[in-house]
């Protein structure tokens, strides 16, 4: 988390040089860099409140109506992170080609000590980031973002070296569509990966066919049903599922069942329900 406070930091001086860097220049290449710092910014702040909120629940008395704390605001935040990182690629795009009909001169200088600032500070909290980025989903769109910043920063630098060398008027428009049809498809997936966990779809690496197999395939088990496998939020994968067990083998049935869902599957924390047939004829399912 501290690293993540120096990020953001770091990123708020940047964004702060671009927007002025861009506004005094009429650089499209600059305020779409600085449109991106802005989500960075936004983003890091979110993931900064959601973690903040998941350790407070943790160490605080908890409300017994929030049975699983608040660890899906991490996922809220990075769904809005995408969202908005969404909203500000578009505009680029747009005012982008609008421009390339008749782009405007741009002053290449300013373009070059602004990118070179960006870049910079991109490159420390991308550094700072990355390590994080393995562990929660709100980090790693951050440092999406950062990453895709970086390359930006690249592009602008390139862009304005372009103008100083060669005065190329399209430069600054053409990178700027660069920056952008760059970040959406990453978008995209950032936003994806939190609809899959607020739908609670199964994790994309654990095959439930298979996981059912496999729990059928355990000494004494039959009728698998009601078979559950969810992410709550970033590391933290839960599931619950029904079996019938022969008459005597309840507890060879659940230890077995529990053993291939951790080994197999790397799922511990999974409510196994043992059923005889008496017990499985009165929970009949309605949903």
């Amino acid at each position: 988390m501290r690293r993540l406070g120096v990020g953001l930091g770091v990123l708020v001086v940047a964004l702060t040089v671009e927007v002025a860097a861009g506004l005094a220049s009429g650089s499209l290449a600059l305020l779409s860099d600085a449109g991106h710092v802005l989500t960075d910014v936004l983003g890091m702040s979110m993931a900064l409140a959601a973690i903040l909120a998941a350790r407070r629940e943790a160490t605080s008395r908890r409300s017994p109506q929030r049975t699983f704390g608040v660890y899906r605001a991490e996922v809220l935040a990075a769904l809005a992170n995408a969202v908005l990182l969404f909203g500000v690629a578009g505009w680029i795009l747009v005012e982008a080609f609008d421009r390339l009909e008749e782009p405007p001169e741009v002053p290449g200088t300013v373009m070059l000590a602004a990118s070179l600032f960006g870049l910079g500070a991109n490159l420390v909290v991308f550094l700072l980031l990355r390590q994080g980025a393995k562990e929660s989903l709100n980090v790693r769109a951050a440092y999406l973002e950062v990453l895709a910043d970086t390359l930006g920063s690249v592009g602008v630098l390139v862009a304005g070296a372009v103008t100083v060398a060669f005065g190329w008027r399209y430069a600054d428009p053409v990178v700027a569509v660069a920056i952008g049809l760059f970040v959406l498809p990453r978008t995209w997936k950032l936003g994806r990966d939190a609809l899959r966990i607020l739908l609670q779809v199964a994790p994309a690496h654990i095959d439930v066919s298979a996981l059912q197999g496999d729990l059928a395939a355990v000494p004494g088990a039959r009728d698998i049903h009601d078979v559950h496998v969810w992410t709550l939020t970033s590391g933290m994968e839960v599931g619950s599922v029904h079996l019938r067990a022969a008459p005597g083998e309840r507890e060879a049935v659940l230890a077995s069942s529990r053993d291939v869902l951790h080994r197999g599957y790397g799922l511990d924390h999974v409510t196994v329900q043992i059923e005889d047939d008496r017990s499985a004829a009165s929970c009949e399912r309605q949903w």
